[in-house]
């Protein structure tokens, strides 16, 4: 048999409740019920079958780019809204890579300084 990916680990230096909210809210999916703020690990339930997203308190921080990063594609949104919605929320855009014909993707970051990718959405017109 083979092993099944159970969740997505985030290591993080601040509350890990706080970090698992701000992607619980741009996700749009509940936090673990049993979570709550100050535990050390908090949980992002996704839909069955999917991965969970796990954030951890850990002592040391981050020193380098991501070596794995989502890259996300907004539904019922554009990428530019997608975007402005993250940061509403609390990350910040690293770069903008947005090309002239509408391709590209727009770099982030979540409040932790964890990378995403925000691609062009079905509403984005790309010119050919």
């Amino acid at each position: 048999m083979n092993p099944t990916i159970r969740h997505i680990t985030f290591d993080c230096t601040g509350e890990p409740y706080e970090l698992a909210r701000f992607w619980s809210e741009f996700l749009e999916h509940p936090i673990s019920d049993v979570d709550k703020p100050g535990d050390d690990e908090v949980l992002v339930e996704l839909p069955s079958g999917t991965p969970g997203l796990l954030f951890v308190r850990v002592e040391e921080g981050k020193t380098a780019k991501n070596r794995i990063h989502f890259d996300l594609g907004p539904t019922g949104r554009t990428r530019a809204e997608e975007a402005e919605r993250a940061v509403s929320l609390g990350a910040q855009v690293l770069t903008d890579r947005t090309l002239p014909n509408g391709r590209g993707w727009i770099v982030m970051a979540d409040p932790e300084g964890n990378e995403f990718c925000v691609e062009r959405g079905e509403l984005d017109k790309v010119a050919d």
